[in-house]
C-alpha cells in the first residue's frame, strides 16, 4: 500500500534476509564486502525454490527473461526488493552493486543509509520506508542503527498468524528446524546443509511436505512479540505506532490515514489506489482446528497475546 506513493521508496524485505551477525554489526566493512553481504543468497529461499515450492513474496522474473533460473542461488536483494522497484531488476542490481563496491570502509549501517539514499536519487523518490516480515523480533537493533526512525508495527491475531506461517514455505522450514532443535529433536539451523541436492526423503523436503507441530509457529510468533515489546520501551511515543491487521482490512481508509499521518505522507490519488488494494479479511482457520489443537496453540501464543491485549 505504501509503495503506491510515488514519493516513497518502498524497500521490501531488505534487512530480513541479510546475515544476522553482520547486518547491524559494528565492525567496518569495505564496499566490496557490503556488496557481497547484500548480494549473497538466502539459503532457506534457495532450498525452498529448488524443491518446487512457491513463495508469494518472491517476485523475481525467473521465467520472464531473468538472469537467474529458479534453482540458482539468487542474490538476496533480487528476491523481493529490486523486482518491486524496477521492471529490469538485473540491470538495477548491476548498477547497485557497482555503487556499493565504490563505498568507503565504514560500519554496515552507514552502508545501508548510503544504499537507500542512492536508490532514492536513482529512482527519484523523497524518502525510504523499509518493511520486513518478523522485523519486530530485532526492533532493538533497528532502533540502535536508526535512532531517529519511526516504527510501524502491524500485528495480527497470534493464532491466525501462526496458522498462516505454517502454510508459508519460507517460514515453515526454518521455524520447524529452530524449535525441533530447541527440543533436542533435530539439528540446528547452522547444522543443516541447505545447499544439498533435493531428495524426497531429505530433512528439508520432509518438513516442506509435512505439517510440523503448530505450537512451533505459535511460540515463534509469541517470542517475536516479547522481544519487540522489550525494545519498544526505549522508543519515544511519537516514534512508534501499532495497528491491528484485522482493523486495517475492516476499515482500510481510516487505518491507512493513521499510517500516513504517522509517516507524514502527503495525500493524493495514490491513497485511493492503496486503500483499493485491500480485499477484505481472509477466512479464519483457528475455529476449524480440533479442540486439542486449539488448546496447544492458545498456550503457545499466550505470552504474545497478553502483551498485545
Amino acid at each position: 500500500m505504501l509503495a503506491q506513493n510515488p514519493a516513497s521508496l518502498s524497500v521490501f524485505e531488505y534487512f530480513n534476509g541479510l546475515d544476522v551477525f553482520r547486518r547491524f554489526g559494528l565492525d567496518p566493512m569495505t564496499g566490496l564486502e557490503f556488496a557481497e553481504l547484500i548480494g549473497a543468497e538466502q539459503p532457506i529461499v534457495t532450498a525452498v525454490l529448488r524443491r518446487g515450492y512457491e513463495v508469494a513474496e518472491i517476485t523475481y522474473p525467473f521465467e520472464a527473461g531473468g538472469r537467474y533460473a529458479r534453482a540458482d542461488p539468487l542474490p538476496w536483494v533480487l528476491v523481493s526488493m529490486l523486482p518491486r522497484l524496477s521492471q529490469q531488476p538485473d540491470s538495477l542490481y548491476d548498477e547497485l552493486t557497482a555503487f556499493c563496491r565504490s563505498l568507503p570502509t565504514q560500519p554496515p549501517v552507514r552502508h545501508h543509509r548510503a544504499l537507500f539514499q542512492w536508490l532514492c536519487m536513482r529512482l527519484q523518490r523523497d524518502h525510504w520506508i523499509e518493511r520486513s516480515g518478523s522485523s519486530v523480533d530485532y526492533l532493538e537493533a533497528l532502533n540502535e542503527s536508526f535512532p531517529a526512525a519511526r516504527f510501524l508495527h502491524i500485528h495480527r491475531d497470534g493464532h491466525e498468524a501462526a496458522l498462516s506461517m505454517r502454510e508459508h514455505h519460507a517460514y515453515r522450514l526454518p521455524i520447524a528446524i529452530l524449535y525441533r532443535a530447541a527440543e533436542g529433536a533435530g539439528p540446528s539451523l547452522s547444522q543443516v546443509d541447505f545447499a544439498a541436492s533435493p531428495e524426497p526423503s531429505d530433512a528439508i523436503s520432509e518438513i516442506l511436505a509435512g505439517q510440523p507441530a503448530l505450537a512451533y509457529y505459535g511460540r515463534y510468533w509469541s517470542d517475536q512479540i516479547v522481544h519487540g515489546f522489550r525494545a519498544r520501551e526505549s522508543l519515544e511515543p511519537d516514534r512508534y505506532l501499532e495497528i491491528r491487521f484485522e482493523d486495517l482490512v475492516a476499515e482500510p481508509a481510516g487505518e491507512f490515514a493513521r499510517v500516513c499521518e504517522f509517516f507524514e505522507l502527503s495525500g493524493g490519488d495514490w491513497v485511493e489506489r492503496a486503500v483499493g488494494l485491500v480485499g477484505g479479511a481472509p477466512d479464519r482457520r483457528f475455529p476449524r482446528l480440533s479442540a486439542s489443537e486449539q488448546a496447544r496453540l492458545r498456550e503457545a501464543c499466550a505470552p504474545g497475546r497478553a502483551l498485545l491485549g
